[in-house]
Formats: structure tokens, sequence, C-alpha cells
């Protein structure tokens, strides 16, 4: 079971029942999903995958682990981002985001992000994270550069992406760049409300 985190505006958590609606709507939004593997999902689908996630634990090599986002005033979910640590190498994984677009351009995706970076390089002491996104996800490129992730390559026409070859980047951040960065010790207790 993953122990809430508190950022300045934001509680990172694990999935609740009371997310569906709020998920749903982000999830249903093309916008949202444009630059997603998905286009959208039904109700019975996401009803199991936040049922799912309620059992799941980050970190386990393989698995999606999806860090709901949810502002700390309120309580309100505005989107998730997804850890998986990889199969063949448990000291490295991928990271991928989505938002409510009502909630994108302040800052709120900044900031959950870095506290799940906090606790992929503490807690889970990664050595390495990565995320791949399509060249044209402008926003999404800003996102990782402005958290500080690397732009280490572009991947030209590699994946067939919703009907047309697509090329990619690929950002990533190693754990000796990020908590001297952050100021944090490689210690593998990220504390419950310290962001």
């Amino acid at each position: 079971m993953f122990t809430p985190i508190e950022a300045s505006r934001l509680i990172v958590r694990s999935f609740q029942d009371a997310d569906l609606a709020a998920f749903l709507a982000y999830r249903n939004d093309p916008e949202v999903a444009r630059y997603q593997s998905w286009e959208a999902i039904s109700a019975p689908r996401a009803q199991g995958f936040i049922q799912e996630q309620k059992t799941m634990t980050p970190g386990v090599p393989g698995q999606w682990y999806q860090f709901a986002v949810a502002l700390k005033d309120t309580g309100q979910l505005i989107g998730d981002i997804g850890l998986q640590v990889q199969v063949h190498d448990a000291r490295q994984a991928q990271v991928d985001i989505s938002f409510n677009r009502a909630y994108q351009g302040q800052g709120l995706a900044t900031e959950a992000l870095t506290v799940v970076l906090d606790f992929a390089f503490i807690n889970l002491d990664l050595h390495r994270v990565m995320a791949i996104m399509d060249v044209e996800n402008e926003r999404s490129a800003a996102l990782m550069e402005r958290v500080g992730l690397r732009r280490e390559g572009q991947f030209i026409k590699n994946t067939w992406f919703k009907g047309h070859w697509s090329d990619e980047y690929l950002y990533a951040v190693l754990q000796a760049e990020w908590l001297p960065r952050r100021g944090l010790p490689g210690t593998r207790e990220l504390k419950a409300g310290a962001a």
C-alpha cells in the first residue's frame, strides 16, 4: 500500500472509489488522450482499473503503478502519474503523466512529477527514470525539461501510433543527478507530508 505524500498544493496518493467520475472525465477528453496510447475508457473498465490500482504497490517490475494526483484542499482527483519499473533492470523505470485539462498550465504537473521522482529515487532507490513522448507533445517535453529531465534522444518514425508513424523523444534523469539537485539525502524513507 502506498502512503500518501503531500506537496505544496497536492496530495499524491493511491486511487479511491470516489475518484471514478473525475477519472472518467479526463481520461475521456480527446485532448488529454491525444498523445496517449488510449482513446477513452468506459465506466466499467475505469472501475476495474481503480480497484486493481488500489491493490497494487509501486515499484513491482513490469507493472504500471498509477499515482493519483489530487488537490490538497478538496481531495479532487486532477490527474495521474504512471511509473513502471523495468522487468529486465529493476533500477530503471519509465514515467508517464495524464492531467485534466482544467488543471494544466498551473505548475501542478511539475509539482506532482517532482514528488513522484523524489519517491522513485529515495523510496525505490532507482538509478534512472525516463519518459518517452511524441515529439509533437510540446507541453509534455517542456514539463520534462522544467522538472530536470534531459533529452537523450529522438527516435525517427519508430512507432505506429494512431494511424501513422510517429517520432518520439527520450528524456531521462539519474538518481545521482536528482538527489543533489533537490538537496535530498540518499535515504530510502521519504516521509509522508514532506516534499
